[in-house]
């Protein structure tokens, strides 16, 4: 089996780090720790659309580049090594797009897909709910319809990027009567109409990148409907598979990882530490595996095969590597890894400490752990539940 790039491919790779090495001395970003999620670049974007590098598995028909997903792998590795902002336009390349293509009309594609490419707009995703988390089917936001128009009324929390984002892409309840997973639809929803709220939610590090959003009596033309209505859910499925895949599972806090090999390696008495040692060998191992599997993801959807086992393995694998990492780098830095960014003594610019405190994060965001082993378990081994008799 062949493990290796193209000449093309590493010639891209190249081309990647290049760009980045010259906007950091532009001083367009820094390097930090999930900079990736925490700050919005629409400049950075637009040189990326610029280069041709949103949309770049998009058919050439929507003005998408046609590539490789591994391609694609390239392009975000490099660009989450330097963990360049990323999250005006991640949400809308990633999965806004790859939806449309699939499930959009072809009215829809020409209002967003040539915008998303420009990085124009911002999307962000409303599935969450308070009372809907895991169980995404238990979303109560409904979506009654009023002649050409539906009514949204209900809340969405957790939402990434909401505060910066132009539309929501949400999953409604369009048949209150419907029976579960056959009563939802998926909708885009201007986030400037009225009767939408907006209210920040900051997390334990103080950062403010999710949002609860609001929805009172908001009318949305029927056009905005994606797909078909109450198949939302079994798209939705579809669609979650390839925020699982992203190697961004791996990498959202690669800084962290380059810091401590740097660190332990300088400091005489900690690189004779054998614990310390083995603790460091077992990262680099499980980085590596944890890079096969996203490649492998890359490779699988380039197949045609929807990466259902592929990217739940992957996801669960690389999260747990990122709380590993953190847990780790914060016990070898000792009193100095839970110093915050704002404290003078803080190594790394406090990365350390942002790290650990993301870390109960990592294995619930885009899929609880629990989940993927069930979708492991069930659509990879082809098991099934036991249900409890009584």
């Amino acid at each position: 089996m062949d493990f290796s790039f193209t000449v093309e491919q590493e010639k891209f790779r190249n081309e990647v780090k290049e760009f980045l090495e010259e906007e950091i001395r532009k001083g367009t970003f820094e390097i930090r720790s999930n900079n990736y999620l925490e700050v919005s670049s629409p400049e950075l974007s637009r040189k990326l659309a610029s280069k041709g590098w949103l949309g770049l598995t998009w058919p050439k028909k929507y003005m998408g580049g046609e590539r490789s997903y591994v391609d694609r792998a390239i392009l975000m590795e490099e660009l989450l090594k330097y963990q360049a902002p990323l999250v005006y336009h991640l949400l809308g390349e990633r999965q806004i797009g790859p939806g449309l293509l699939h499930f959009g009309s072809e009215e829809l594609k020409n209002e967003f897909l040539p915008k998303i490419l420009k990085a124009e707009i911002s999307f962000c995703l409303g599935l969450s709910e308070p009372d809907a988390g895991s169980d995404v089917a238990a979303v109560s936001t409904s979506a009654a319809k009023e002649g050409e128009y539906y009514i949204i009324n209900g809340q969405k929390t957790w939402t990434s990027n909401a505060h910066n984002a132009d539309y929501i892409w949400i999953l409604v309840k369009t048949d209150p009567e419907g029976p579960k997973y056959k009563n939802l639809s998926e909708m885009i929803v201007d986030l400037k109409l009225p009767g939408v709220t907006v209210r920040p939610l900051y997390n334990m590090i103080g950062v403010h990148c999710f949002n609860e959003v609001f929805f009172d009596n908001v009318r949305v033309h029927q056009r905005y409907l994606v797909g078909e209505k109450n198949k939302g859910f079994y798209q939705m499925l579809s669609q979650v598979d390839y925020e699982r895949a992203g190697i961004e599972r791996l990498m959202q806090n690669y800084p962290v990882l380059e810091a401590l090999r740097i660190y332990v390696k300088e400091d005489q008495e900690i690189s004779k530490d054998s614990l310390i040692l083995d603790q460091m060998a077992q990262l680099e191992i499980e980085f590596e595996i944890g890079r096969l599997l996203c490649y492998q993801v890359a490779w699988t959807i380039d197949q045609g095969i929807i990466p259902n086992r592929e990217s739940a393995i992957s996801k669960c694998y690389c999260t747990r590597f990122e709380q590993k990492l953190g847990n780790i780098a914060t016990q070898i830095l000792g009193e100095f890894g839970q110093l915050l960014p704002d404290s003078p003594e803080a190594l790394f610019d406090g990365d350390i400490s942002e790290s650990y405190l993301w870390n109960p994060s990592y294995t619930i965001q885009g899929g609880a752990s629990e989940i993927l082993k069930g979708i492991i378990a069930t659509r990879g081994l082809g098991l099934t539940f036991k249900k409890d008799s009584k």
